[in-house]
């Protein structure tokens, strides 16, 4: 779909911003984008309802395991390779590799984490939104539906049953 297809609500109040959001999802339009001049928990409980679980913690799973498969592996095989008897060990004893293992585990896992987060939330945008609109930072809400052009009119009629003060197409 192109630029076209999106439908902006502006509201100004809570209420009538979360009753636009559960009426378009209620009709099954799911690709909305909130505009909100301030952090507000009905709104975000609201989009957030039924969105399926972030697959960021996938990315520090495997991170983490990688990170102690590493670990494990860099300090047994540089044993094996040197094999620097001390104190009567074992060449190879897992305790003091446990150290170097939880210390890989954490940056890969934390690591894997920020990129994550920069691949799945497409940062940095370098694209303005198309439905932007400089009221949004300071006393307005907006809501922006990317629909069919089929779909426009009932949207554009929903958002302004649910109190949208302008509809812009």
């Amino acid at each position: 779909m192109g630029a076209g297809d999106i439908i902006l609500g502006v509201f100004g109040y809570v209420d009538t911003t979360v009753d636009a959001i559960e009426r378009l999802k209620a009709r099954g339009f799911r690709d909305l984008t909130v505009y909100s001049p301030v952090p507000v928990h009905e709104i975000l409980d609201a989009v957030e309802r039924d969105r399926p679980l972030s697959r960021v913690r996938l990315f520090t799973l495997i991170g983490g395991l990688t990170g102690t498969s590493l670990g494990f592996f860099l300090t047994i095989y540089t044993a094996e390779i040197w094999k620097l008897v001390t104190g009567g060990k074992p060449v190879v004893s897992i305790p003091p590799f446990v150290v170097i293992a939880f210390e890989l585990t954490i940056l890969l896992g934390g690591l894997s984490t920020v990129l994550a987060m920069l691949i799945l939330g497409r940062i940095p945008k370098l694209a303005p939104s198309p439905a932007y609109d400089p009221r949004f930072t300071r006393d307005k809400f907006g809501v922006a539906v990317r629909c069919a052009p089929g779909e426009m009119s009932p949207v554009r009629d929903l958002l302004k049953t649910a109190g949208a003060e302008e509809v812009i197409p």
